[in-house]
């Protein structure tokens, strides 16, 4: 193969300034870069509260029956092949059952798209608002309902919260799903850190409200159950009003997952 290296080509392709940009904004890089400054010499221990990973501590174990769990699916060889779009159906339905049990009403694995991991990629452009320290981190509503214009369709609230540690109450999120009606908007709540509230205040998904506005909860199997290189989450649509049914949101969601 010849390797001419006296002939200028004019390639089409080039660094992309904005991603490199965004990709030093990530939680990652911020962490390697902590990291990097870190004297090697220094041999005292360093506990890492940079992100969400239980499993880099000895003290935190995958249960056994998780592990056994998925090693017997992979043994068994019946899943090993292209699944639907949206996950095959007694994964769904195991999450639906599961998320039912806090909720007024049932899901049903239709409402149930598993993602890989709760971070999937939501490509939407997305308005940041204030969270206030003296309410406890709660969402700054005044604040949500003055940036909402015409192009806005959701509002994106993380609970229980990383890395502030908040953990909204009924009444709150209650108010949340009221200004997201007022606002003709739904709400998306990531919830992959449901159940592991330690307080006085217990958690409290925000499907409870799905029948105030069309909520889409973001949850994964990371944290509660320590297996966050698995990579497996889902999306649930709580919407016991066929709101987003109704108005075609969820007719495209074949494609959306392909």
């Amino acid at each position: 193969m010849e390797n001419n290296t006296t002939t200028t080509t004019k390639w089409n392709f080039k660094e992309n300034e904005k991603l490199v940009t965004a990709l030093g904004l990530t939680v990652r890089s911020v962490l390697n870069n902590l990291t990097s400054c870190i004297d090697p010499a220094d041999t005292r221990f360093v506990i890492s509260l940079g992100h969400g990973d239980p499993s880099a501590f000895p003290c935190f174990r995958t249960t056994p029956i998780a592990e056994d769990a998925i090693a017997d699916a992979v043994r068994s060889a019946k899943f090993n092949g292209y699944s639907s779009n949206v996950g095959i159906l007694p994964a769904r339905r195991a999450v639906a059952e599961n998320l039912s049990q806090d909720l007024p009403y049932k899901l049903s694995p239709d409402d149930i798209y598993l993602t890989s991991g709760c971070g999937q990629a939501i490509e939407i452009e997305m308005h940041h608002f204030n969270l206030l320290p003296e309410k406890e981190w709660e969402v700054d509503l005044n604040a949500v309902e003055s940036l909402t214009d015409d192009n806005t369709v959701a509002m994106a609230i993380i609970n229980p919260g990383n890395p502030c540690g908040n953990v909204y109450t009924e009444q709150h999120l209650k108010k949340v799903a009221e200004m997201a009606r007022k606002l003709g908007i739904l709400v998306i709540s990531d919830e992959v850190y449901a159940h592991l509230a330690f307080g006085s205040k217990p958690f409290v998904p925000m499907g409870i409200f799905g029948s105030i506005a069309p909520v889409i909860t973001l949850g994964s199997i990371s944290k509660r159950w320590i297996v966050p290189g698995c990579r497996l989450g889902w999306l649930v649509t709580n919407d016991p009003s066929s709101i987003l049914k109704e108005h075609g949101v969820l007719r495209g969601h074949v494609v959306i997952f392909g």
